[in-house]
Order: C-alpha cells, then structure tokens, then sequence
C-alpha cells in the first residue's frame, strides 16, 4: 500500500483550522469556498441551460401533437435506483399533465439492460405508444431507436451515459448529460416539458410542489446511488434533496425510510447510498423492478407500507446471496498462482448481484475485476474497475466480440455469446497485461493531507461538516497522522470492530479487528482516517475513523 498525500503540514507549522479548510479545498481546485459550501439552489438551472433549445422546441411540439390526438407516451426506464427514480418523476409528471402515459421497466433476466428488441416489441404490444421515452439508457442503443422508428414508434433519449461513436440518429431528440445522472436528467426534463404544459393542467400547484421537495428528493436518492461525482450540478441538487428526504411527506419514501430504521433520522449520502437506494435496487436485482416504481408513486399508506415490507425482504435476501456469491469467487481467485492483472470469472451465480461482487473482488483484491454469469445461450458480465483504467472503454475495444457494452469509467456491463467467451477472456487478459503496470496495480490511498495529530480538534471536524454532501467528486477529507497507541482493543456483537486509544485521540475501525494482532502498546503507527464527531446523549466527542494502517 502506497500513501500519496496532496499536502504535508509540519507540527512546528503555524495553521489554523479555516487554513487547513482552505487548503484542502484548494489541493481540490475549488476555488470559491462560499459557493461550493452554499451552492445555489437546483430550481434556478433547466435543461436550456445545458444548450439544448432546439431539441426542446422538437420535444414540445412532438408532445402538443399527441396531446391533442390522445396518444400514449411509454416511460421506459432502467431497473436500478437511478432508472427508477427518474422513471417514477417522469411518469408522474406526464401523467399530472394530463398526458396518457405508462411506465415500462425491462425485467434485468427477460429482457436485459435498456431497451431490447424483446422490450420494444411488448412495449407495442401492450401500449401501442406514439413515443417512448428513454430514462437512464438510450444514448449506445442506435439500432434499438431506429426497430421503434420502423415500428412507427419516436423515441425521445434522456441518458448520462458514455456516449459510443454511433449516437442513436433516429430518435425524435437527445438530451444527454453526463454531469448528471439518469434521475438528473429525467428531473430536468420532466421540469422543462411542465413549465410549458402546466397552465393547461388542474395539478399546477402539486406539480410545483413535487419540483421543489419530492422529485428533488428522488433525484438525489439517483444521483447517490449512481456514484455520479458531486460537484457542480449534483452537488446542488444532493445538497438541497437530502433535507427533502428527510422530511417528504411521499407514503413511499417514508414507508423506505421506516423500514431502513432511519425515519425522523438526519439524512446524509451514506444513509442514501447504503440504506436507501439498496432496497430500491433489491428488486431490479433479484426480481421485476416495477415494484419498485410503484412504491414510489403511490398515494396509499398500506400499499405502501407492503411494497416498503417487500424490499426490505428481497434487499435481506439479496445481502445474503452476495455473502454467499462473495465466498465463491475469493476461492476462485486464491486457487490462482499468480494473481492475474484483470480477474474474470464466470460461475452460475445470479445476474442481479454479479455487479456487486465484481465491486467487492476489485476492493479485496485491487484488480479490475469482471464477473459472468450463463443465461440461455449468452453470458451477462459486469465489469468494475481501479481508479485510472477506464473499463468501459477497455471492454468496448472488444467490441468484435460483444453483443452490447455500456457503462462508466469505473463499471459497466455487457453480453457475450457463449462461443465467443474464450475467445474475448484470452483478448482481454492479454490486453489487461501490457496496459496494467505493476505500479498502477500498487493500492495508493489519497490523503488531504498528512498532519501532526496535535493539529486536530473539533473545531475542525465541525468546519470539515460543512463541506457536505460527502461523495464520489467530494470524499470526506483524509488524513495520515503518526501516533502512539496507548490502548487498542477489539469490540462489538462479533468482536469485528477495531479501537485504538492515543494521548489525543480515539480511532475506531469498523470491521478491522484482524489487525488488532499487529498493535501494542507504545507501537508508533500511521493511521489513516475521516475526523468525524460522535454525538451521543447531547454530548460531542471527538475521534477518527480508521481507513487503514501502516505499520
């Protein structure tokens, strides 16, 4: 493991607490520490300011059309937390516009990411829409626009996806954002289509209430779960959403938040990332994720109550079949002699968690990791990388192999066919070898700064609260201090958390008691850590949360 501080601070330095703000700040390139601290609010930006003003004018008169001719518009949406959010703001707006619209979510087993061949043909079947609007994918998927064109179907594109070389040339319009998420740009749009319908419509007052409190909500439980870096943009939206969340009076996100154990509780990314958006996603993964959708819109306590019931279930479920998956795939890799540069296996695991141990491989082992798993005639992979080799342009450089590839710098997803899987598995390990340098496979952790612990107090950590929502774009600052330990000792239901004692200072590492042997008292090490305040029966203490240690 390699330490890569952007900053040292000597203990003979002089520094305040704003100072150290400052400086971590400016290490970040943020220049304007008011504005980044009070971003200005989301409900000041529309999807014009993005540049898309012809493809707005397009929207609107392709949708006054099918007003007028009372058409059906199919909200098509991905199955995870981002597709679902922006699918549930998207649809419900259409719908209190007056608009005959339905929502469509592909089934992740049946049908597959995004739209299909498969989806586009039940889409017709049961709807028999004049336009299809994609939520969260569309933007790789030009011969899929261009069945729904030959159909007779148009099809409006919101994405925030990397974009391939091939853009989708039929649909109706495009509006991709990256800085965004799905749920972000669904937002937007939804927003920019109300501000020129709603005069017509008996919702005008809900609708305005919905942009303010419960859609910007949504859009952050999106933004969250898609790991969508938090600055500019979705850093405003995240920083105003989250105080929505906490008090919406939406049955669906109460009942989530009752279930989670977190009603009437402060909100923050960590609660969205890991409590929240994982029961949203439960479903999609293991079953259909228009349960999901549902849950979000309805006006019922009791339904919601029993969907909320629901995906608690399946996300319980869910946690136990990647536990299980988890253990398969670590034997896999340790049976290997050498550790290889990218580590692809393929087992008969379920697709809908194939994601989340690729995710937890790549931690443990610091590799970008691909998982595949056979269904009917074809293998589903998920992909998830190390910081600086961008997978999506990796797998996508083996196109000749894949059926479909989409995804981000750090994930994505694709389909093989299974006569070409060794084929593409010897192609990408080669390829994986001459890119992957032992030094880029070397684990680096970045700290703000490397600090004398002396340097630390409250009045710091409650500066460094501040510079919340904490995220991808914006982690919680990181330090590295040399301390003596005075005391370590191990604790919790399982003896599975760590607590280190210093004359300063107390440490606490979540699920890092196999390191506890390695200590003793008197023993000088680097501790690398969050400072954080735990507040407890009104009082305020403060302490570090261990990332790692270096002996």
């Amino acid at each position: 493991m390699k330490i890569k501080a952007r900053q040292d601070i000597k203990s003979d330095q002089e520094i305040s607490e704003e100072e150290i703000i400052s400086l971590i700040l400016r290490n970040r390139k943020i220049s304007n520490r008011k504005e980044f601290i009070q971003p200005k609010s989301p409900l000041d930006s529309y999807l014009n300011d993005f540049g898309y003003k012809k493809e707005i004018k397009k929207t609107i008169e392709l949708l006054k059309k099918i007003k007028e001719k009372d058409q059906m518009i199919v909200v098509y949406t991905d199955y995870d937390a981002d597709g679902i959010t922006g699918g549930a703001i998207l649809w419900e707006t259409l719908y209190l516009l007056g608009f005959k619209t339905m929502p469509y979510v592909p089934h992740r087993q049946h049908e597959g990411y995004g739209f299909s061949k498969k989806g586009i043909d039940n889409v017709k079947r049961q709807f028999h829409p004049a336009l299809i609007i994609s939520v969260d994918h569309g933007i790789t998927a030009k011969d899929k626009v261009a069945y729904a064109k030959k159909l007779g179907i148009d099809v409006i594109v919101t994405d925030h996806h990397l974009k391939s070389k091939e853009l989708p040339t039929k649909a109706k319009a495009i509006f991709h954002i990256p800085e965004l998420s799905g749920a972000g740009v669904a937002y937007y749009f939804a927003k920019e289509v109300c501000l020129h319908f709603r005069d017509s419509s008996n919702n005008k007052k809900v609708l305005e209430k919905n942009f303010n409190s419960d859609y910007l909500a949504l859009t952050t439980i999106g933004i969250v779960a898609d790991l969508v870096p938090l600055t500019g943009l979705a850093r405003s939206v995240v920083k105003y959403g989250l105080i929505q969340i906490a008090k919406t009076e939406r049955v669906g996100i109460k009942q989530i938040l009752k279930e989670a154990g977190i009603e009437n509780k402060t909100i923050t990314t960590y609660e969205v990332g890991f409590m929240i958006a994982p029961r949203i996603n439960a479903v999609g993964r293991l079953e259909y994720a228009i349960d999901a959708l549902r849950l979000l819109c309805t006006n019922d306590v009791q339904r919601a109550y029993r969907l909320a019931s629901h995906i608690g279930l399946k996300n319980r479920e869910r946690q136990d079949m990647v536990k299980m998956g988890l253990e398969i795939a670590k034997k896999m890799v340790d049976k290997e002699k050498v550790l290889p540069k990218i580590i692809i296996l393929k087992e008969n695991w379920h697709e809908g968690i194939i994601g989340l141990i690729a995710g937890k491989i790549t931690e443990e082992y610091y590799r970008p990791t691909i998982i595949l798993t056979k269904t009917d005639s074809i293998y589903k992979g998920s992909a998830r990388s190390i910081p600086g080799f961008d997978i999506t342009s990796f797998l996508r450089s083996f196109k000749k192999n894949l059926v479909d590839i989409g995804g981000h710098k750090q994930a994505a997803g694709f389909t093989v066919e299974e006569k070409q899987l060794p084929g593409f598995i010897r192609a990408a390990q080669k390829k994986a070898e001459k890119l992957l340098t032992e030094k880029k496979l070397e684990k680096t952790i970045l700290v703000d700064l490397t600090i004398p612990i002396s340097k630390v107090s409250l009045k710091l950590a409650r500066l460094i609260e501040e510079l919340q929502p904490f995220g991808i774009g914006n982690p919680q600052p990181t330090f590295c201090s040399e301390v003596k330990i005075n005391f370590a000792t191990v604790f919790g239901k399982n003896n599975n958390h760590l607590k280190i004692l210093t004359n300063k200072l107390e440490f606490i590492g979540f699920s890092q008691a196999n390191k506890f042997t390695q200590l003793s008292r008197g023993q000088t090490v680097k501790v690398i850590y969050n400072l954080e305040i735990n507040r407890w029966n009104g009082s305020e203490k403060l302490r570090g949360k261990v990332i790692d240690l270096s002996f």
